[in-house]
């Protein structure tokens, strides 16, 4: 049997491929998958089966199937958890959008950290989340520790928007291998900076971290370093100084968004570490300013939610979608800069 272990995203998931001996009899494919990957339970591997991440021959295959000599197999799976992380449990509010047996949507407010991180141990998302299942073991998506349970993606701490949260290791795998495939379904909403020229059009420039400034992400657009990030957007709305856009997301990098809009020249309004937080357009005036400075204090934040999400539902197999409003920062700042290009008219 050869056997080879490669890591399609090292922090999330483990992806093993391997060859069937020529020797080999007819076995169980999940009991043969038991007996070769550590720290491999058969339920787990049943879980990843069900969701189409065991394959042999590039083709899906259940649980029982029989594995022959030759057969070429492939397993995706979220890593295990490290070790406990201690999490303390705290009543958080949470804005809960829709729950069932096995999974949870909910809208993230602006200012709330997801999980705990360097210097960040209380006060997250995952605190409330562990207070509000208490009485339950959510799972964790590996390579997180154990300080992330139920979570298979994340959003920024000043970002608003809809997450989903799994609440067993069959939605967690299903959910883990959506993400990894690209098949979820994430529409955002942003102010930028200025307009595009297109009504809607596609980034695509590798991200990785800035060489220089470890906490900003930066695009290498011939693709020499960093990961391959794709962010389609289209125009809702012109209003020559700033632009509201609707961004969706085939690759899920961190800061794609932000990072995307400001490699084109249009920062999110207010996004103080990729430049949004000055006047990017506009006159020097100082009335013209002082409006600007007016509208970042409204949003302390840069203008970006999280809007919509879709994916296919680990259990009934059905698609499902849910859509969110729009934070009343964002729809402020909007209304103000309506106002003030209304009035700018007026007066040409």
């Amino acid at each position: 049997m050869k056997m080879q272990q490669q890591s399609e995203n090292d922090e999330l998931y483990e992806h093993h491929r391997i060859v069937v001996d020529p020797g080999q009899s007819p076995i169980r494919i999940d009991k043969f998958l038991m007996d070769r990957l550590e720290r491999t339970s058969r339920n787990r591997i049943q879980n990843a089966a069900h969701a189409g991440a065991v394959r042999v021959n590039d083709q899906p295959v259940k649980p029982n199937f029989k594995i022959k000599p030759g057969h070429i197999i492939t397993i995706l799976l979220p890593r295990p958890p490290k070790a406990d992380s201690g999490i303390v449990a705290e009543e958080i509010p949470l804005d809960i959008r829709y729950e069932d047996e096995d999974v949870l949507v909910l809208h993230k407010p602006a200012g709330l950290v997801v999980h705990p991180g360097v210097g960040v141990h209380s006060g997250t998302l995952v605190n409330g989340l562990v207070y509000y299942f208490q009485n339950s073991d959510l799972p964790v998506l590996p390579g997180n520790m154990a300080n992330r349970p139920g979570l298979v993606h994340r959003i920024d701490k000043n970002t608003t928007g809809l997450m989903v949260i799994a609440k067993t290791e069959m939605a967690m795998t299903h959910l883990a291998k959506q993400f990894f495939d690209h098949t979820i379904e994430r529409k955002y909403q942003a102010l930028i900076w200025g307009e595009f020229d297109e009504d809607q059009g596609t980034i695509e420039g590798n991200i990785g971290r800035h060489p220089r400034l470890r906490s900003k992400m930066h695009v290498f657009p011939e693709g020499e370093e960093g990961k391959e990030a794709i962010t389609h957007y289209k125009v809702l709305e012109r209003l020559y100084y700033v632009s509201l856009v609707e961004c969706q997301l085939e690759t899920g990098r961190t800061h794609q968004i932000r990072v995307h809009m400001k490699h084109q020249g249009h920062p999110l309004f207010n996004d103080d570490r990729y430049g949004g937080d000055q006047v990017v357009k506009g006159t020097v005036f100082s009335k013209y300013k002082q409006f600007v400075f007016n509208c970042f204090k409204e949003i302390p934040r840069h203008a970006l939610h999280a809007k919509s999400l879709g994916f296919t539902h680990p259990r009934t197999g059905e698609r499902v979608f849910f859509e969110s409003e729009l934070p009343q920062d964002m729809t402020t700042v909007l209304d103000k800069w309506r106002s003030y290009l209304s009035s700018r008219k007026q007066l040409l």
